[in-house]
């Protein structure tokens, strides 16, 4: 997983506030602190901090002092009345001023004092924390940390690495994946069979209780159904035959990781009421097409660049093959036990990082939603070992003093821009507004290290095989949302027949 894997990105000190910058050019003094550190896991830490009697009168009379030449007290004019009498009248609004520089003062030198790297900001409940009028102030705080262990060797690492030499039948085949996109649904008044397409209507029940009603779903016959929280294994065979007007209906077992808590481990029944059936007719391969798809002068460039595409998705398929072996071998003593609150936050960082890396390796939006949901069927697992990942990779590019650049990002916003049809500019605008900068950033460097860690690697080639299109996957859970809540049913047009 990327560190984009982590809600925050990785951080080694608290943030500071201005306030404190200032303070800090100024030299001001430490703190005298007393801090008090229990680890309730390898990822949390619970810190109990005591600030003492002295420094809290040291920030009192600091701030008493400023205040002094600017504060008002009726009788006196401004900045001429006693320092009692302003003490008397500031207090409650002197005590909360200095209870919050106190607060981001104390964290900071925490953080810099203690040996642990905080990977979220500080859980403290403010208003539980006050200054008290006599003795020293205590405050206490969760955060979560990345996890103390001793790096394991990672340099003459033995590995296999996938390998193909891509053949003008490996490129036809590409090619009418590719033409899919532009293609158009066609009335078929036969039987349905394997790589038609159905609309039909899907509704989901246990024990006789509707779970799910979606209506008009276009579905492409393959093998697998994939919702976001089970497979339906067999759908071809389900479904072979069918016409409009007829219904078919299965079960599917939902996942541990499904949304729907109360439904967990349970199989629900899926009856699908068929509409239509349709069937794709390509587009043929004119001058004009040609151009529509990317310019092309020629079916020859066209050829060429699929034979490209296909490359970037062995590398792809050469890096998670590696990367699986490198961390495998490198998380073995990795034994952690990762907070269930860590998790659940990171799952949806953890697929927008896989969709990013699909979408730059050059796959199409259906292969993409495929992947997608075996990770959302698996979510905990899957999110689980990449936090794990991105903690030993991270260890390995602080120690080789490995860095994303600017020219890392335009690069990999140019290749996801290629492959979405968006400008680079457009494509950044998203990624920015949806936050994912730090994703990103975490997927750059964590490619990086990977390729040092190749390069110090010994490998054994073997023949890659390229998976078959076999998995029609859906944005649907079967088991819903919610135990008492239905979804709106969502009308989705699959990228394969987005001409329709």
């Amino acid at each position: 997983m990327a560190p984009e894997e982590l809600d925050e990105s990785p951080v080694d000190t608290i943030p500071e506030t201005e306030e404190q910058t200032e303070r800090d050019s100024e030299g001001s003094d430490e703190l005298d602190l007393e801090v008090e550190v229990t680890s309730p896991s390898a990822c949390e830490r619970h810190v109990t901090v005591t600030v003492s009697r002295g420094d809290i009168d040291r920030y009192l009379d600091d701030a008493y002092s400023e205040l002094m030449s600017t504060a008002a007290v009726p009788g006196f004019r401004a900045g001429r009345a006693p320092r009692k009498l302003v003490e008397n009248r500031y207090q409650k609004e002197i005590s909360e001023q200095i209870k919050g520089t106190l607060l981001m003062d104390s964290l900071s030198q925490v953080s810099e004092e203690q040996s642990f790297t905080a990977i979220s900001e500080p859980d403290l409940n403010l208003d539980a924390v006050e200054v008290p009028e006599e003795g020293p102030m205590t405050f206490e705080f969760d955060i979560e940390v990345r996890p103390e262990f001793d790096m394991p060797k990672w340099k003459g690492l033995k590995l296999s690495r996938p390998v193909r030499e891509f053949t003008d039948e490996d490129i036809d085949q590409q090619l009418e994946k590719m033409l899919t996109r532009f293609g158009q649904l066609v009335p078929h008044d036969g039987p349905a069979s394997e790589g038609d397409y159905l609309t039909a209507n899907i509704t989901s029940t246990l024990d006789g209780k509707q779970v799910v009603a979606d209506e008009e779903r276009i579905l492409r016959i393959r093998p697998t159904l994939s919702f976001q929280d089970g497979s339906l294994e067999g759908f071809d065979k389900l479904v072979e035959g069918v016409k409009a007007g007829n219904k078919r209906a299965g079960q599917v077992e939902l996942t541990q990781d499904a949304p729907n808590e109360e439904l967990r481990g349970k199989t629900v029944d899926v009856e699908f009421e068929v509409l239509d059936v349709k069937r794709l007719k390509l587009p043929e391969l004119t001058e004009e097409f040609l151009q529509e798809m990317g310019e092309f002068e020629s079916e020859e460039k066209l050829r060429e660049a699929i034979q490209a595409n296909l490359q970037r998705q062995l590398e792809y398929e050469q890096q998670q093959k590696i990367r699986g072996q490198i961390t495998e071998s490198l998380t073995q003593s990795a034994d952690w036990e990762l907070p269930p609150a860590l998790l659940k936050r990171q799952n949806e960082r953890e697929l927008e990082r896989a969709v990013m890396e699909l979408r730059r390796a050059g796959f199409g939006e259906a292969e993409i939603r495929a992947r997608e949901n075996m990770l959302r069927q698996n979510s905990a697992a899957s999110t689980a070992k990449g936090l794990k990942e991105h903690f030993i990779l991270e260890r390995i590019a602080e120690e080789e003093s490995i860095e994303a650049e600017e020219g890392d990002f335009e690069k990999e916003i140019f290749l996801i821009a290629m492959q979405s049809g968006e400008s680079p500019r457009r494509v950044r605008a998203q990624i920015e507004k949806r936050g994912l900068m730090d994703v990103l950033q975490n997927q750059i460097v964590e490619r990086k290290v990977l390729q040092v860690v190749q390069d110090e690697a010994k490998f054994k080639d073997e023949p890659y095989e390229p998976e078959p299109m076999n998995v029609e996957a859906i944005h649907l859970a079967a088991g819903g949302e919610g135990a008492d809540a239905i979804p709106e049913a969502k009308k989705e047009k699959t990228d394969d027949a987005e001409q329709a």
